[in-house]
């Protein structure tokens, strides 16, 4: 049987989901943008709330989500899109009351950096307030209603009546949003494992309470969240099967670039050097935030394993800090030869910080005012807070130290070094430690990516830096932790992190590196690449939606009622009863000609969408109608639909595709800030400042794709070459998609006939050293390859600058934009040189490469060169 939210995957493949709702984005906090994972979990959860077919009643779901991945976010718009449907009571529950104050703030507390909801919450016109209740009675019918609690203290509260507190009658008549969070404690009662004293008095809590008010109404509702679903559990995977309604974990979270990136720091030192190399690497990465002027403060975890352990070395490690000197920091850093410590000791250098100024500014920024401590239950519970606001600028501690504490529960975001402060194994055989497990946990946890930009089209809230890991910055998305050099250590906490979904065995790192021939040659020496600018576009500018909204193929799939019967016993296999499919394919504005009243209909959904809204996003509109029809609007927007319909499909087909369509293009809107277009004029660098060897890091690898060398056994004969001595590519090797080796391997075969008019033929690989601006729009692109063509002539030379971007199929039409500004930049493109000289420069751009549906242009575009 397949979970749940594969059941959904399919529906969505299929158009058959409801997008989310724009109240939702309006009522979060402003400052967090839903990220496309957390949009997909909404639509989720709505799609099957609001499936009558589908959805249990009462109903149970489980958000199976990677730390860090925003399961507070989920919560707080599921709380404002059930109020929507009616529901005004949400209990709130979790097994550690630390968490359940971090809760509370972040949902009561505006003036908390991690509130969640907008300053006013307007729903339908209607200003709703959040407020927490200590029970249900009496509750304002127009708010959204809280109770906040622990799992042990609703069981109490439940079982023992107390004055003002919760009880089973309130919940006789009402119907109930019960959340859990850190769900994976209670799972359910088929749990084989044994439990530890905390799951076993928690459990009769799970099912003589929880279950009990569960089912006091069928209109009730559990949202469970956890990072940790045990599915290799078979009781829980079979309970869970038809509950898990997004499945979002560590793996996929990290592979999108949502987390830091995590390296052990191995090293043979005693466990005060260990700390002592931490801190200095911490220093080191403040002053990168600083140098880019961002107001990061780095903080380091120093983990023990037991609370006495702590205690001593907290004592141990402020007089350490306080009696600090110059000498024994560089003795300290003649300890390691890794590469990570020696690149901080060389920055200290270059930048005029000796040892004996570093060592006072460690006294200052590690003294006992700057520490915290997580290891006593009342001490942390006092220091909660402060344990989760540790981003905050007037938050002064850069060092904490925990046992367990910890683990879970905590929103830290500036985490970048854990210390372990012992040297241990746990784990006697093959089995991975429960300690290790916990560690690996941890460091998941410490995973969480710290946003920041260094200028507005960065992504911020994701990695940056993957492909280029020599940038300094590359320090300030890695979490390292600091451990023994004991081989058997490693090798057991890379199967628990595996077990978390990170696999550091996947992670390589290649590196482009230039030729020296190539380094040698004129053109690299003294010669010129040209590259446009983003500027600013005046609102009164904007005369339609960006292209790469507006010539997007939007497909639209609706279900076809194909079946399938099977025998389980006995000879005859199956039978297949396939249902005919057609893709109809128009355009938005040749469905509103068809039926104005489908495409308006559509609109009204969204109220950014609303003319008055739209307005000052296009100041020229001069009605819905031409937004709607237009083809720099809507109107010339191309839609794909699949359905049974061999003709024009009904008009509920049509509303549901566009729908859909209008949803992307409404997020799309909200999104405008400012409006950019790119210059005509390109203006000129020198080659070899644009162009250098550089390292790139790589997760996933495809056979032959990739991250593969062009000359990787595992990539197609055809394509296999040995670029080293292939003197007309400058780089030594190709690590470049399947796509990019079949077009290096198709240029080749251009290249001696290039050289008969050309005296410089030079293809660079573009690892995003390079980007340039669409006019129209002013996105930013990175075409892949640049093709350099260089010829004399009677004064000076004549330089032709081509750039090149190979394409999947699936890609080509998505990204048409992209192709259509390479084919505008012979016409427009205007080279612009600091100083007058004889040289003739030309900037074109090809037709994209892609062997299925492109090479007959392509070949016409590199028959022009010759």
């Amino acid at each position: 049987m397949p979970f749940l939210y594969e059941q959904l995957e399919t529906l969505r493949n299929f158009g058959s989901y409801i997008a989310i709702p724009s109240y939702i984005q309006e009522n979060v906090n402003p400052k967090f943008t839903l990220r496309p994972y957390q949009v997909n979990a909404f639509e989720n959860f709505i799609t099957y709330f609001e499936n009558d077919r589908m959805c249990r009643k009462p109903t149970q779901t489980l958000f199976h989500m990677a730390t860090g991945s925003g399961k507070t976010m989920i919560m707080a718009g599921l709380m404002l899109y059930l109020y929507k449907q009616g529901y005004r009571n949400f209990l709130f529950f979790v097994n550690l009351s630390n968490i359940v104050n971090k809760t509370k703030d972040n949902f009561l507390n505006p003036l908390s950096s991690k509130y969640l909801f907008a300053d006013e919450i307007r729903i339908d016109g209607e200003r709703v307030p959040v407020r927490e209740v200590r029970n249900f009675q009496g509750v304002d019918e127009n708010a959204i209603n809280i109770c906040f609690t622990t799992t042990q203290g609703l069981h109490m509260d439940m079982w023992f009546t107390k004055e003002n507190s919760i009880s089973f009658e309130d919940f006789a008549d009402k119907k109930v949003v019960l959340i859990s969070d850190e769900a994976h404690h209670l799972n359910v009662d088929t749990k084989t494992r044994e439990k530890n004293k905390e799951e076993a008095a928690s459990y009769h809590s799970w099912e003589q309470t929880v279950r009990r008010i569960f089912d006091m109404n069928k209109n009730n509702v559990l949202l469970e969240f956890t990072a940790t679903c045990d599915l290799n559990n078979p009781q829980i995977k079979a309970e869970y099967e038809s509950k898990i309604i997004f499945d979002y974990k560590l793996d996929k979270f990290r592979a999108d670039g949502y987390s830091k990136e995590i390296k052990a720091l191995r090293t043979d030192v005693s466990i005060m050097e260990r700390a002592i190399q931490a801190i200095m690497l911490s220093q080191y990465r403040l002053k990168v935030f600083q140098d880019n002027r961002l107001a990061v403060k780095p903080v380091v975890l120093f983990k023990s394993r037991k609370v006495a352990e702590s205690v001593a070395f907290i004592k141990e490690f402020t007089e350490t800090i306080a009696s600090l000197t110059g000498s024994e920091l560089r003795r300290i850093s003649n300890l390691t030869t890794n590469d990570t410590l020696r690149t901080a000791y060389s920055y200290f250098e270059k930048n005029g910080i000796t040892f004996e100024q570093l060592a006072q500014e460690l006294k200052d920024d590690f003294s006992p005012e700057h520490c915290i401590s997580a290891n006593d239950e009342s001490e942390a519970e006092a220091r909660q807070l402060a344990l989760n606001s540790l981003e905050d600028l007037s938050n002064p501690y850069r060092a904490v130290f925990e046992v367990k504490k910890l683990d879970e529960g905590w929103d830290v975001l500036n985490l970048f070094d854990i210390v372990r402060l012992y040297e241990t194994r746990q784990s006697g055989g093959k089995k991975i430690s429960p300690y290790t497990i916990s560690e690996a946990q941890l460091i998941g946890r410490g995973a969480r990516y710290c946003p920041f930009q260094i200028d507005d089209e960065q992504e911020k809230y994701k990695r940056k830096y993957d492909n280029d890991i020599d940038n300094p910055l590359r320090i300030c998305e890695e979490l390292h932790y600091h451990c023994q050099n004991d081989s058997r250590y490693i090798g057991e906490l890379n199967n628990a992190l595996r077990e978390i979904g990170v696999d550091m065995d996947k992670v390589v790192v290649r590196e482009y590196v230039l030729k020296d021939e190539f380094k040698a040659d004129s053109l690299y020496t003294q010669g010129l690449v040209f590259t446009n600018e983003r500027i600013v576009k005046g609102r009164n500018e904007v005369v339609g939606l960006l292209p790469s909204v507006k010539d997007h193929v939007y497909r639209i799939h609706f279900a076809s009622g194909s079946s399938g019967e099977d025998t389980i016993f006995g000879a005859s296999g199956f039978t297949e009863h396939r249902t005919v499919t057609y893709v109809y394919r128009t355009t938005i504005g040749d469905i509103a000609k068809l039926n104005y009243a489908i495409v308006h209909k559509a609109i009204c959904r969204y109220n950014n969408l609303k003319f008055n809204i739209l307005r000052s996003y296009f100041p020229n509109l001069k009605s819905t109608r031409q937004f709607v029809e237009d083809e720099n609007y809507l109107g010339g927007i191309k839609v794909e639909i699949e359905s049974v319909y061999e003709t024009t499909p009904p008009p509920a087909i049509l509303f549901e595709a566009c729908k859909q369509v209008v949803g992307k293009v409404s997020e799309s809107v909200s999104k405008i800030e400012e409006t950019y277009e790119g210059s005509t004029e390109f203006r000129s660098q020198y080659i070899h400042k644009v162009f250098k060897n550089k390292k790139c890091s790589y997760t996933v690898l495809h056979d032959g794709g990739i991250g593969y060398s062009q000359n990787d056994i595992t990539v197609p004969a055809a394509w296999k070459i040995d670029l080293s001595r292939e003197d007309w590519f400058a780089f030594e090797d190709n690590f470049g998609t399947s796509e990019e080796k079949a077009f290096v391997a198709y240029f080749k075969s251009y290249v001696p006939q290039l050289r008969q008019k050309y005296d410089k033929v030079y293809l660079l690989r573009n690892e995003r050293q390079l980007h340039i601006y669409s006019f129209e729009g002013g996105e930013r692109f990175e075409p892949d390859y640049v093709l350099f063509l260089h010829s004399p002539k009677v004064e000076g030379y004549e330089q032709l600058q081509i750039f090149i971007e190979p394409k999947g199929t699936h890609l080509v039409q998505n990204d048409k934009w992209k192709e259509g500004f390479m084919l505008q930049l012979e016409e427009k493109a205007i080279p612009t040189t600091m100083f007058a000289d004889d040289n003739d420069y030309r900037i074109w751009g090809f037709h994209f490469f892609n062997q299925d549906v492109r090479l007959n242009e392509f070949d016409d575009d590199m028959n022009r060169l010759l």
